[in-house]
């Protein structure tokens, strides 16, 4: 008998995961596209004010799938990729810890946005969500680190994976038709770091186009053509092709547990990477009333893939100041918070922030270096102009698994996100979520 390859095994394995998909898991679903709902609504209001004209210049083809948080209506793809870009711009999009990747702007961006063309039922949209965290989460996980080290951006990667085979299993593709889906998927892995650098604001590209790619490889996938016996484990496959770190065992490996219940929601409006730092700064604050113009410095003891690339003070703009821990801190302790209201023009010009910004140092901990993935934390030493030094460690942010964003605190996360349009909405999804 033939041995199973690794692509066949991590078929099987997902297939395996959505026959019997818990109650837990779907509630876990729902609280997922709810956050998807405000973060996609609110990145588009807000790029209607930074940049008119945005959508009105990219809706060329007329379709039956939403931009959500715009009147226009498009064709899936186009739908797919717009969502994908205004659910990641805001940088208050969910993720996962160990496979540093966010998820939802590119998985639940194709399968919504494929519902409407297909006309398929919530349970579908769900099982289409669930299935698509799982496979991306698990790629990722499979990636890391050595994928980002390379320079990959797992988000556009492997979220383009999650987005195919989200949209396959909220079809109901069989598994040849998956088999195929996958092979198209993994060929249009894209996505690099170098996208975010400087004053660029093209991050959620990546997201955006990978949720529209994800469909493209599902439609073809659709005609089960013959592909490659194992796009994931072959000599040229994923695997081989995307990380100097392979962990296969991610891709065989299926224990009871979803990914998408361990995965992080965001109250910051930073990277990740930047948010224990956020968190322990802000509790420094509040536990001494502390002020700008006492502190002498700043140290944020970290992992060591949290400091290159977040650990800039010459900030470029609002997106370059959602990757800096330096920026990010200072703006908690001058503001005492860091959500998506706070990351504007005024704070970028503001004397306080930026001074204190320049008293801020990122630095590895290889301690907790050690302890990442599993665990990405950070510790803050402050440091005052009297002498007095207070510290605090930051295991687990608020929204990670072990720290969880309460029902309540999304639902007024996306209240504040989306204002006026959540009173609008009359899509029965919604309303069944709500409830």
């Amino acid at each position: 008998m033939k041995k199973q390859n690794l692509t066949d095994s991590f078929i099987e394995g997902l297939f395996a995961k959505s026959k019997t998909i818990p109650d837990r898991v779907v509630r876990q679903a729902k609280k997922c596209l709810l956050d998807y709902l405000g973060v996609v609504v609110g990145g588009a209001k807000y790029l209607q004010r930074q940049h008119p004209g945005f959508f009105n210049s990219l809706v060329k083809d007329r379709g039956e799938c939403s931009v959500l948080g715009t009147a226009y209506k498009t064709t899936s793809i186009n739908a797919a990729l717009l969502n994908g870009f205004s659910a990641h711009v805001l940088e208050l999009d969910d993720g996962h810890r160990k496979g540093m990747i966010h998820l939802g702007a590119s998985v639940i961006s194709a399968v919504l946005a494929v519902s409407e063309d297909e006309k398929l039922t919530s349970d579908e949209v769900l099982r289409g969500v669930i299935m698509g965290y799982e496979a991306a989460v698990r790629c990722a996980c499979a990636l890391q680190p050595g994928h980002k080290v390379r320079g990959y951006h797992v988000s556009g990667t492997c979220g383009t994976i999650g987005s195919a085979v989200g949209v396959a299993f909220a079809c109901g593709y069989t598994k040849e038709q998956l088999k195929s889906t996958l092979a198209c998927a993994v060929t249009s892995a894209a996505g690099v770091l170098e996208i975010q650098e400087q004053a660029s604001e093209l991050k959620p590209y990546n997201l955006g186009r990978a949720a529209m790619d994800g469909i493209a490889a599902s439609q073809l996938g659709r005609l089960a053509l013959p592909g490659p016996d194992d796009i994931l484990g072959g000599k040229r496959g994923l695997l081989a092709v995307l990380t100097d770190t392979p962990t296969p065992s991610y891709l065989v490996d299926f224990n009871e547990d979803y990914s998408i219940e361990g995965i992080y929601q965001k109250m910051y409006a930073a990277c990740r990477h930047c948010h224990p730092a956020i968190e322990a700064a802000i509790a420094i604050k509040n536990d001494i009333n502390l002020k700008p113009e006492q502190v002498d410095r700043v140290e944020v003891h970290t992992y060591k893939l949290a400091v290159g690339g977040h650990d800039h003070k010459d900030v470029k703009g609002i997106s370059s100041a959602k990757l800096s821990t330096p920026y990010s801190v200072a703006l908690a302790i001058v503001k005492r918070n860091a959500g998506f209201e706070d990351f504007n023009e005024a704070n970028l010009q503001d004397s306080d922030v930026i001074g204190l910004t320049h008293k801020v140092s990122v630095v590895e901990d290889e301690n907790l270096t050690a302890q990442s993935p599993a665990v990405r934390g950070a510790r803050v030493v402050i440091r005052l102009k009297n002498g007095e030094e207070y510290e605090k460690e930051i295991l687990y942010p608020k929204g990670e698994p072990e720290n969880p964003i309460s029902n309540e605190e999304i639902r007024q996360k996306i209240l504040r996100l989306m204002g006026n349009y959540s009173k609008n909405l009359s899509d029965s999804l919604f309303k069944d979520l709500w409830a």
